[in-house]
């Protein structure tokens, strides 16, 4: 169990925000879950949901006694009240004639909510949540949103509620966001807007138009295969109805495209001679085709394949598009949605009062009330953290200023030397032009305290895009000890992951890669950015935290500290062929804590645990066991870069994790972690302090009216934190933001705590966790996530580029070190996804995810 609270933090100045938390009251009524089995089992809620109303609709004054029920679309139903029956079986038929399918519906009583339980677990005399419980009245409130708007997780999304198009076939539908959280109040309903994308639902030849980034779709000319696999992925699950009877309208679900185009299409008639489409189209229906040179939609079995021109088919309305989206529509959806928080304030509001939970019938049945007011939160403000630069800078330290700050009259902390660069440019820009911004990017490494050398080692040259590997290598066997290599990408998107992993993994070259308009459009500001990263890719240290290197940093400076950060990024939707990327990184520069080395490891797809934190394997030659893994690695690593300390404080800061995962992920990580140090010394148990960090809820903060109490964007000020109120009731957990609104509304993170062995205070945690905030070395800004956690991240997604296979190359089947083997494991099993090249080791010596 998560260890309780250890107390609320003092720090900073005290103030009161609004949280987009609505408070829920519950009478003590006789609540009942029910379990519910459907046979033949159906593959989608929509289905369980359409048999469930036409269950009710039959049976409830006579079998179900007229209750009233809430039904989570699976396997759960309850009601105010006993049923007549403890078990009984139902009968319901959907569909029509020879298409009509009969489902038994089974309904058994499962138990009763204990809502004294979880009065007490709110009132925090209990520390064990009754989480079947609040799931009951989870329910009830969802029930009547699920009836009337397409459902996504726990958001909710109609048309009616706002719509643009995206482009690419696609629009944006507003909707709203809705879940039932236990907190120290009492329980609350976390209301936010939410929007995601639906498919446009137009004719199916329009929507290929749009998808393929056509003007006109032209009947004679077929799409390429490439456009034709395109559209297959774009459409394949989606349902359409069909336009060419009059009258008539018959639905399927796309099962795939032909290969073929459409007049080369038959199928056998019942005496077995071959018609083709286009001949039956018009038997049949006088319907003259017109794309026939098209490929033909699919629906039905492979065996049994139904096929249906594009042209006669529409896109039903209400889907939603679930995968991957382009640059462009994430740009388009992300401007349709993004608020400012007065605004967003008001749209949550405006939601509340349309939904009308004081009418909703369902819930008053219940005993459940939802007040329609923000909650106040006692919230408290902590002060940014002096930050140390070189002594030979004017400026020798700095306090940054609502979340931000700069370099004039600064020096870099640490300064690094790069005496061996070049740099390659695929881009249009004329390489006298990439000469000059060269000259001005040393410059200005030179001034903020770098030693830079203002010569290259080798010419700067232009080179073709078609040839990116062979430009590369061509570069590394000029210079093959090149320190830094500065790449000016095509003009063309797509090919900074070709670029990184030949740089990371095959020729061992540290490369700072820049977009040919951003360096077209360079200024100061810009200038200065690239130098931060180059000076981190380079070994060097930005700045430091002032109470760090003078060794007066509580639960860092006491005793040799280091501080992990974790992450799993996963495939694309529809893209399973491909593993989950796991990426790990430590702090090696104790007691400063700047510096961070990372390691990537391949996983099985939608696998959130770590696998390769610690494993062992036996070695052939001699049977001995060999330990390895992410952990003891970056472990060593630090021992070696600390003159031969280990570590005796483990500060684990993991991100990516879902409240249902965290005993499960908390078991294995922490199992690994013991091991792991087991394996360096039977002895070695450092202390350990496990924090989960929380990107993707739906909690806001909205500051008071006054202009002191908020950043330019109208957002809570950086250092904002709140442990009260809307926290877990009993449970060490905190919402910080740390970072200034840029634009939108301000997201802050959640860290919840898992396992504390260090004990940290309130105040400790928070304040440690605010002042890492602002040691980012990519900018002169503090960020929204501690970033060890963000750093992970980084390294997991740029790991994911090593996971697509160069053209014409074998670089998939190179393993990364333990990619195959399970935390704990006693030998590595067949892995069924791609493995991970391996980075060189002079490039994992620096932040080459930066």
């Amino acid at each position: 169990m998560p260890p309780a609270r250890p107390g609320f933090g003092t720090s900073g100045r005290k103030m009161i925000v609004r949280a987009n938390h609505f408070l829920v009251g519950f009478a003590d009524k006789d609540i009942c879950h029910y379990d519910v089995a459907i046979s033949p089992e159906p593959k989608t809620r929509r289905i369980n949901r359409v048999i469930m109303t036409e269950l009710m609709n039959k049976h409830r004054t006579s079998s179900l006694g007229g209750q009233l029920v809430a039904y989570d679309g699976s396997k759960s139903l309850y009601t105010a009240g006993e049923l007549p029956f403890t078990v009984m079986d139902f009968s319901v038929k959907l569909g029509k004639e020879r298409r009509e399918i009969e489902y038994k519906v089974t309904v058994r009583f499962a138990a009763r909510a204990n809502l004294y339980h979880l009065q007490q677990f709110l009132g925090g005399r209990q520390r064990d949540c009754p989480q079947d419980t609040i799931q009951a009245l989870d329910v009830v409130l969802r029930e009547s949103p699920c009836q009337n708007y397409v459902t996504v997780s726990r958001s909710f999304f109609s048309a009616t509620f706002g719509h643009g198009d995206i482009g690419g076939g696609l629009e944006c539908w507003r909707g709203f966001y809705q879940s039932l959280r236990p907190t120290q109040m009492g329980l609350s309903l976390n209301i936010d807007i939410s929007s995601t994308s639906f498919y446009r639902p137009i004719p199916v030849m329009e929507f290929a138009r749009d998808c393929l980034n056509l003007r006109t779709v032209d009947a004679n000319r077929p799409p390429s295969d490439r456009d034709r696999l395109k559209l297959r992925r774009a459409l394949r699950g989606v349902r359409v109805e069909t336009t060419h009877q009059e009258g008539k309208k018959s639905m399927y679900k796309i099962t795939g495209i032909t290969s073929d185009p459409l007049v080369q299409l038959n199928f056998p008639l019942d005496e077995g001679t071959q018609m083709t489409v286009v001949q039956y189209f018009w038997d049949r229906y006088k319907y003259r085709l017109k794309f026939t040179s098209w490929p033909c939609l699919q629906s039905g079995s492979a065996a049994r394949p139904i096929y249906l021109p594009m042209e006669v088919c529409t896109i039903i309305k209400g889907q939603r598009f679930s995968r991957k989206l382009n640059e462009k529509q994430v740009t388009a959806i992300l401007k349709a949605t993004c608020e400012r928080p007065k605004q967003r304030e008001e749209s949550i509001l405006k939601m509340v009062d349309h939904n009308n939970y004081a009418a909703d019938t369902l819930a008053r049945e219940f005993g459940v009330d939802v007040t329609n007011k923000m909650v106040n939160v006692q919230a408290r403000l902590l002060p940014p953290p002096m930050l140390k630069y070189h002594d030979s800078g004017r400026e020798k330290s700095c306090v940054p200023s609502v979340g931000q700050w700069n370099m004039i009259n600064k020096k870099m902390v640490d300064g690094g030397n790069v005496q061996s660069w070049t740099c390659l440019n695929f881009s249009r820009m004329p390489v006298e032009g990439v000469r000059m911004f060269c000259g001005d990017l040393v410059q200005m490494c030179n001034s903020i305290g770098m030693v830079f050398n203002q010569m290259p080692v080798a010419e700067i040259r232009s080179a073709s895009a078609n040839n990116i590997e062979g430009a590369l290598k061509d570069v590394h066997q000029r210079v093959p000890k090149l320190q830094l290599l500065i790449v000016i990408l095509p003009d063309v998107s797509g090919q900074y992951g070709k670029v990184k992993k030949v740089c990371e993994t095959e020729l061992g070259i540290v490369s700072q890669c820049l977009k040919p308009d951003k360096v077209n459009k360079a200024n100061k500001q810009y200038f200065e950015n690239v130098a931060l990263k180059i000076n981190v890719k380079v070994g060097g240290r930005n700045t430091a935290l002032q109470q760090a290197l003078s060794r007066k940093m509580p639960f860092v400076s006491d005793i040799p500290t280091i501080i992990f950060g974790a992450d799993v990024t996963h495939p694309a939707a529809g893209e399973d062929s491909s593993g989950s990327i796991a990426a790990v990184v430590a702090s090696m520069d104790w007691p400063a804590i700047t510096k961070y080395r990372a390691v990537v490891s391949a996983q099985p797809p939608r696998q959130e645990i770590i696998q390769d934190l610690f494993w062992t394997t036996t070695d052939p030659k001699n049977g001995c066991i060999m330990p390895g893994g992410m952990i003891r690695e970056l472990l060593l690593a630090f021992y070696r870069q600390n003159n031969n300390i280990k570590p005796q404080r483990i500060i684990f800061y993991r991100d990516g994790v879902s409240e249902g995962q965290f005993a499960e992920v908390l078991m294995y990580e922490m199992d690994a972690i013991r091991k792991a140090c087991q394996s360096l010394q039977k002895d070695y148990l450092p202390k350990v302090t496990f924090v989960v960090v929380q990107k993707r809820h739906h909690t806001r903060l909205f500051p008071e009216v006054h202009m002191k109490e908020t950043d330019r964007s109208g957002n809570i000020l950086p250092g904002t934190v709140v442990d009260t109120n809307i926290c877990h009731p009993t449970e060490f957990d905190f919402y910080l933001c740390s970072h200034a609104g840029i634009q939108g509304t301000s997201r802050p993170a959640h860290y919840h705590v898992l396992y504390d062995e260090n004990r940290f205070t309130a105040d400790g945690l928070q304040s440690l966790t605010n002042n890492l905030c602002y040691t980012y070395a990519r900018c002169t800004r503090s960020v929204s996530v501690v970033p060890p956690a963000y750093y992970a991240h980084l390294a997991a997604f740029r790991a994911r580029y090593y996971d697509e296979p160069l053209e014409g190359s074998e670089s998939t089947s190179v393993v990364s070190a333990g990619s195959q083997v399970v935390a704990g494991a006693t030998g590595p099993p067949v892995a069924s996804y791609r493995k991970l090249p391996q980075i060189k080791e002079n490039v994992k010596d620096v932040m080459f995810y930066c």
